[in-house]
């Protein structure tokens, strides 16, 4: 039995414990490293693993490079060899001209989604590194991101329905390179990651001048853990501090006792609220947009001053001590005369 350093069988058996808890699951394979590795160590462990899961394979096939074609097919000679039924999965259609990634990647999950809903899977696995965890919490820093952005990509998260895993958010990027050398597997490698114009590049290569500074991926995750927990703590504190104070959509409360509340739980509140009526994510809202809406209302609150303010589809009213956030109302046409009541 093989066994390079932090990737022994044990060490593989408890990082994808989790997915026993599903009938079946997709993994999610485009052909590098991370996700080669991810396919071996996931094969193996299903093999001396009575209660694992049916696996599957997908390749999104996003036809940006020329190469992607026979990258895919690579992956499914693969999958052949190990036995675990594999897909090409094509995105089609027109290309965007710009967030180019943003958009593959939204892509990519739309496709993965739909392929594990087809064929049964409750989950999808991705080969998601200690390494993209640190790029990621420097990459949301850099970003101005709040608490809740720091701590960066969850283990787990529901894809519309499908359970998302990244059971290796632990594990360094040289170990899974370790693991395919280990196995004399052959892996891709996308240009893309060292192309300056991305910006997940940019930060890549910041990473490692920080990195020789002291904050390396380590530091970096440890930076995403301690603010999960932290973003943690503070959504409970929300949840109850809502049920305390009443503000919903359509409903009023004491605008003291939300004021009185710290800060953060006021700007939680209130975008919540914003993004109840507006039907959109809370972090849609804007964290900068609800930062200066509390500022305004705090000062007139103060000044004992009435306040209306229009903010992402929800109008927010301070009037005689009462808040209350409300639909915006449609907006008046320069034609439309103004009506007296």
């Amino acid at each position: 039995m093989r066994r390079e350093p932090g990737l022994a069988a044990p060490t593989i058996d408890a990082l994808l414990a989790p997915l026993a808890r599903y009938d079946a699951a997709l993994l999610a394979i485009s052909g590098g490293p991370d996700s080669t590795a991810l396919l071996a160590l996931a094969a193996e462990w299903a093999q001396r693993t009575p209660q694992s899961p049916r696996l599957a394979a997908a390749t999104v096939d996003h036809g940006l490079r020329k190469e992607s074609a026979d990258e895919a097919a690579a992956v499914g000679a693969l999958c052949a060899r190990l036995g675990v039924p594999h897909r090409v999965l094509l995105w089609r259609g027109d290309k965007p001209t710009s967030r180019i990634q943003e958009r593959a990647r939204a892509a990519r999950y739309a496709l993965l989604g739909a392929h594990a809903r087809e064929i049964g899977a409750g989950a999808i696995v991705t080969a998601h590194h200690l390494d993209d965890q640190a790029e990621t919490a420097l990459f949301r820093l850099l970003r101005g991101s709040g608490v809740g952005g720091l701590r960066a990509m969850a283990a787990s998260v529901d894809l519309d329905g499908v359970a998302l895993l990244r059971p290796l958010l632990g594990v360094a990027k040289r170990d899974l390179v370790a693991a395919c050398e280990a196995r004399g597997l052959i892996y891709a490698r996308d240009p893309s990651n060292e192309d300056p114009r991305y910006a997940r590049t940019r930060v890549r290569r910041l990473a490692a001048g920080l990195a020789a500074e002291g904050l390396d991926a380590v530091a970096l995750a440890r930076l995403a853990r301690r603010a999960g927990q932290i973003e943690d703590a503070l959504a409970r504190q929300t949840c109850a501090a809502a049920l305390r104070l009443g503000l919903g959509a359509g409903s009023s409360c004491d605008a003291g006792a939300l004021l009185a509340e710290p800060t953060e739980i006021v700007q939680r509140l209130l975008a919540a609220a914003i993004a109840d009526v507006g039907g959109r994510a809370p972090r849609r809202v804007g964290l900068g947009k609800v930062e200066a809406l509390t500022q305004q209302l705090a000062r007139a609150y103060a000044a004992r001053a009435p306040f209306s303010a229009n903010i992402a589809g929800a109008r927010v009213r301070l009037a005689r001590g009462a808040l209350q956030v409300a639909p915006e109302p449609p907006r008046r046409s320069a034609a439309q005369p103004r009506t007296r009541g």
